[in-house]
């Protein structure tokens, strides 16, 4: 472990507002500010070395699971990675045994267009029924008492790529759902659907003319670049833009005064930049959006005309936090550009952005006119390898979320350490085919590990602490009011720190890698449980879970060469484990 200076960290317990916890987890990052904090403190410093094996619950499937289970009147849910079953298990009862399955039956010729292995990041509760999405494009509401089918909306089209692998959220009785699909040539959109009757209430593009965007008066960006009239077809070639990728895969936040939605859109298409000069609104950014009509108010773009696949998915966390002598509303969001951002939700502006891991692609962030900095040497080339490329293409981090304390104000985020050499080539639009146009090559970046758990002071903008492990880093990460951090790693251990130090203070081997999320929750009895989906894939397990060979480095789509040690590690096989004190 990694430990700053002497008397570098200052704590700043969190003065903000906080959601009521009532014990339960009905949301895929608990609640909606994303902060993945839970308040329950019966498991703590002194006692989590007595945390036992309470029960599991073996799923029989063996690609990634990725998903957070739900708990909802004493009854968890959890959704599988394809076929995207739903189980329900009562926690009244020993051994949590299943009540129903739920089983949609996805079209099979869906797993041959999904990008980084059939996974599925979880599900949403409300007003009695559970929402999640299908890899077929499907979102479906069950009744969570019965396992009934409610309804079921089919919102994309897997002839031409598209998948659905994110969480959905319900915010103003809709439940918000994005697409996957950016290395297929998709059109990312997000899309609001009413939560009673499935039909679609509105439906915001990622890429083309104003209107399809959902752009209108209301639109005010901070910055320059992103103002003008229809910049989502000027920004890219002509007709571009409708195969231009943008997805909105990751996370969704919510501001209930505010009513804004906040989330980002992923990757521009096709990975060769060559070939969509301009800086390819609105992909690799975050938008802000009206919850009800699912207009733009702003926009920010942190890697425009995207050079290495940076997306801009990653979580955004939703706090009040103290800057410039006053208090202001901000979101938090760690991004695969190697840059933890500070933006004032109300408008856009960025407060600070500040290196998180290594980074040789860019020189930093303009603050004045919001730019991301790139290295001119670094910038790929058609035909040419371009080496020492940090981060790489998944980035400092991928989709892994992170959680904030409000405890100790930090945030603790689960990373990569990874660099890539790249060739872009050309490539040629086929729907529903793969379209990258480039050869990659991960490997570690300096140090000579893959991964990192850090935790970060986000008003200082530094690091306090960080653990390296040996893989990145895939798992969520769960924090509790017993000051512990707990998260997971690619070979199979749960570990819980300590969130102050980062001391280690319990760990369990599970039987397969952890790319899940974990939750606490209040059990009937009233005792506090920690569980957690084990079971090895997603793009980082891919080796693995996909029985790739590790002698191709460029299998899953470069991510083989940097994982080629995994498979003496782990196994695939999905299974839940659920610890509670004694």
């Amino acid at each position: 472990m990694q430990q700053p200076e002497k008397g570098s960290y200052q704590e700043r317990p969190y003065q903000g507002k906080m959601e009521p916890d009532d014990g339960q987890w009905i949301r895929p990052a608990k609640d909606y500010a994303s902060t993945r904090f839970s308040s329950l403190d019966q498991i703590n410093g002194n006692n989590v070395q007595q945390l036992k094996l309470a029960f599991t619950f073996s799923t029989g499937l063996e690609r990634g699971h990725e998903a957070a289970p739900l708990v909802v009147n004493n009854t968890m849910y959890i959704v599988t990675p394809f076929p995207n079953k739903l189980f329900a298990l009562d926690l009244t009862k020993p051994g949590g045994p299943m009540k129903w399955v739920y089983e949609p039956k996805p079209t099979p010729a869906s797993q041959g267009v999904a990008c980084c292995d059939v996974v599925n990041r979880g599900a949403s509760y409300f007003d009695g029924k559970i929402f999640y999405n299908t890899l077929d494009d499907q979102t479906v509401a069950v009744d969570a008492n019965s396992g009934r089918e409610v309804w079921r909306v089919r919102l994309g089209d897997i002839n031409k790529g598209e998948t659905l692998t994110m969480a959905p959220l319900v915010a103003k009785g809709k439940v918000i759902v994005g697409n996957s699909g950016g290395e297929m040539g998709v059109r990312g959109w997000l899309t609001a659907v009413d939560a009673k009757t499935g039909k679609i209430a509105w439906r915001a593009y990622a890429t083309g003319p104003d209107k399809e965007v959902l752009i209108g008066p209301k639109f005010k960006p901070y910055y320059a670049s992103e103002r003008g009239q229809d910049l989502g077809v000027k920004s890219w070639p002509p007709d571009a833009w409708r195969i231009g990728g943008g997805g909105a895969w990751g996370w969704i936040s919510y501001d209930p005064e505010l009513n804004l939605l906040y989330y980002g859109t992923a990757n521009p298409g096709p990975w060769n930049a060559d070939a969509r000069p301009g800086d390819n609104k609105w992909t690799a950014g975050v938008f802000a959006r009206d919850a009800d009509t699912g207009e733009a108010v702003w926009f920010y773009q942190f890697s425009p005309h995207d050079l290495y696949d940076y997306d801009g998915v990653n979580e955004n966390i939703l706090l009040d936090l103290p800057i410039g002598g006053g208090t202001k509303k901000v979101l938090v969001h760690p991004d695969r550009n190697g840059y933890v951002y500070v933006i004032d939700r109300t408008n856009g502006k960025v407060e600070s952005a500040n290196v998180f891991a290594p980074i040789t692609t860019s020189k930093g962030v303009n603050l004045q006119t919001g730019q991301l900095e790139y290295v001119k040497d670094k910038e790929t080339k058609l035909g040419v390898v371009v080496r020492n490329l940090c981060p790489t293409a998944p980035g400092a981090k991928d989709w892994q979320p992170s959680a904030f304390s409000p405890r100790t104000g930090l945030l603790y985020i689960p990373h990569n350490n990874l660099c890539m050499d790249e060739e872009d080539m050309q490539v040629n639009y086929i729907a529903g085919t793969p379209y990258v146009g480039a050869n990659v090559r991960m490997y570690n970046a300096p140090g000579g590990y893959g991964g990192l758990f850090t935790a970060w002071d986000p008003v200082a903008g530094k690091a306090v602490w960080n653990i390296p492990d040996r893989f990145p880093v895939w798992s969520g990460a769960l924090v509790t009011g017993g000051d512990l951090v707990f998260y997971g790693t690619l070979d199979g251990w749960f570990r819980a720190v300590d969130a102050r130090t980062g001391r280690e203070l319990w760990r369990f081997k599970t039987g397969s890698g952890i790319i899940g999320q974990p939750i606490s929750y209040k059990g009937p009895d009233g005792k506090q449980y920690i569980a957690i989906l084990s079971g090895v894939g997603g793009w980082a397990g891919a080796i693995v879970s996909g029985g790739l060979d590790g002698r191709d480095s460029s299998a899953a789509l470069g991510f083989a060469g940097a994982m080629k040690d995994l498979p003496k590690y782990t196994t695939p096989g999905g299974m839940l484990y659920v610890f509670s004190l004694p």
